[in-house]
């Protein structure tokens, strides 16, 4: 079975041992898929402002940052098809370029993100295992492979063997906990030179659900169209052939 990928950091000097085991389990619900762009936005460390000028910068970022996107989308021809692998592949660079030249979050960052700043001053391993696993919950995301109850597994190995909770900062317990993931890495086959190309296979995914979304979208709308009189005797033109530059 292969896994796909979500990749994100654990805790220092330890963020590969999740991004196999924890990571690249999980599979976005195509619910999930469809993110508006807000979500990818980056954030960064804002000065001391106040007010009004606080206000002001995030608006200019963010109009910056659309503009941007919208100018990369105004040059690139978008195939509605989501059932061509070449089509899907071609969308998935579109939304590469756009991410890039706006500096925006891919799905995995963005995630990476949100880990980082929900188990910031987590003390003990077992609250952050805890805590990785409400993430992914609330998130829509499956841990096909089980990785998740592994890893519960090895760290209750290594709490019974030191007799007392595991805590981020026992060095020799952490190194314990390692041995026992780097054995579970090798049972599912999971290699972390392979992480960047199950990134791919899950921008890949989005990108069809992303496409299957507009598909659906363009075809209510033709549909509630041909529905009023003077588009009676008007042909639908296939969702396929149109070219979503001349909408923007």
């Amino acid at each position: 079975m292969q896994p796909d990928s979500w990749v994100y950091c654990f805790w220092r000097d330890f963020d590969y041992i999740v991004e196999l085991l924890y990571g690249s389990q999980s599979v976005l619900q195509s619910q999930q898929h469809a993110v508006p762009i807000r979500f990818y936005a980056k954030e960064a460390a804002p000065k001391a402002l106040k007010g009004d000028e606080m206000l002001k910068g995030i608006f200019l970022d963010v109009k910056n940052k659309f503009e941007t996107a919208i100018g990369v989308l105004r040059k690139e021809k978008i195939t509605i098809d989501p059932e061509d692998p070449a089509a899907v592949e071609q969308y998935a660079k579109i939304m590469k370029t756009v991410r890039e030249k706006a500096d925006l979050f891919s799905e995995s960052q963005r995630i990476q993100y949100t880990i980082k700043q929900r188990t910031d001053g987590i003390q003990d391993a077992r609250s952050y295992l805890l805590a990785l696993k409400d993430i992914r919950l609330k998130r829509g995301l499956t841990d096909e492979l089980g990785a998740e109850a592994m890893m519960m597994d090895a760290l209750e190995k290594v709490e019974k063997e030191i007799k007392k909770p595991l805590m981020r900062n026992d060095k020799k317990g952490m190194a314990l906990l390692t041995e026992e993931f780097n054995k579970i890495n090798q049972k599912l086959g999971i290699r972390k030179d392979d992480l960047p190309k199950y990134e791919e296979q899950l921008e890949k995914k989005i990108a069809k659900a992303q496409l299957e979304e507009l598909k659906k979208d363009a075809l209510e709308a033709m549909e509630t169209q041909k529905k009023r009189e003077e588009f009676n005797d008007e042909e639908m033109p296939d969702v396929k052939s149109l070219d979503i530059r001349n909408m923007l």
